[in-house]
């Protein structure tokens, strides 16, 4: 995907990963659009870089989401791309986890992401892409992380079908496996507190600049390498 001159709008601009990708395909020429949770923090975003649009949005109002894509559709004069990087995180065991806990996550982590992003399939076109962070988790559940890793490979169990459906049209679907990294998400859990097995996370300025690289080249998946450090994508 050719990242300059793109017309892109970014979900979750307001965290610390979303907010670090949006200054990094500003960097690289794209023209955004903004989503958020946090106002003041979108307005502020929004004026550093520029004074692109924004719009702020709940992921729990899955029903409103499509009105994100529509909405920068129209802003940007077209779309090129989406980059979903909004999400929550809740801890303990499957068993002392409560149901609203798990609607809660699979609002924010699976249901909101999946309107967002089939909302903007209709209007993208070849060279296009769609993104959505899913982590190491989609495919490696862990314990006390059962109702969360149950969310994301969800996500990404679509990103793979979605795939398949968009090859013909020339549309990348990248689905961005990340490990842990220190966005202190884990503070800010739904439910529980963060196991201290999980340690300090990976640099976010290092994952954002794979994720990056990775929507230019049309990689397909960013997962973890055999060191357990290192990023790879393909």
């Amino acid at each position: 995907m050719e990242l300059s001159g793109a017309r892109i709008l970014v979900v979750g601009a307001t965290g610390v990963l979303g907010g670090r990708i949006s200054r990094g395909l500003a960097d690289r020429g794209a023209k955004l659009a903004l989503a958020g949770r946090d106002r003041r923090k979108l307005i502020a975003l929004a004026r550093e870089l520029g004074g692109c649009q924004y719009k702020r949005f709940d992921a729990y109002d899955v029903e409103g989401c499509p009105w994100l894509v529509r909405d920068a559709h129209q802003v940007l004069g077209g779309l090129q791309g989406v980059v979903v990087c909004s999400g929550i995180v809740a801890f303990g065991t499957a068993e002392n986890t409560h149901d609203v806990v798990s609607e809660q996550l699979f609002a924010v982590n699976t249901l909101a992401p999946i309107a967002i992003l089939r909302t903007a399939l209709p209007v993208l076109h070849r060279g296009s892409a769609i993104a959505a962070i899913t982590g190491v988790e989609s495919d490696r559940p862990a314990p006390e992380l059962a109702t969360y890793s149950a969310s994301k490979a969800a996500l990404s169990a679509w990103l793979a079908a979605v795939r398949q459906e968009q090859r013909p049209r020339g549309v990348t679907v990248l689905d961005a496996k990340l490990p842990h990294v220190d966005t202190g998400m884990g503070e800010r859990a739904a439910a529980g507190r963060r196991p201290n097995r999980l340690g300090r996370g990976a640099d976010p300025q290092y994952v954002v600049d794979r994720m990056l690289d990775a929507l230019a080249s049309g990689a397909e998946e960013i997962r973890v390498g055999p060191d357990g450090r290192t990023l790879e994508a393909a």
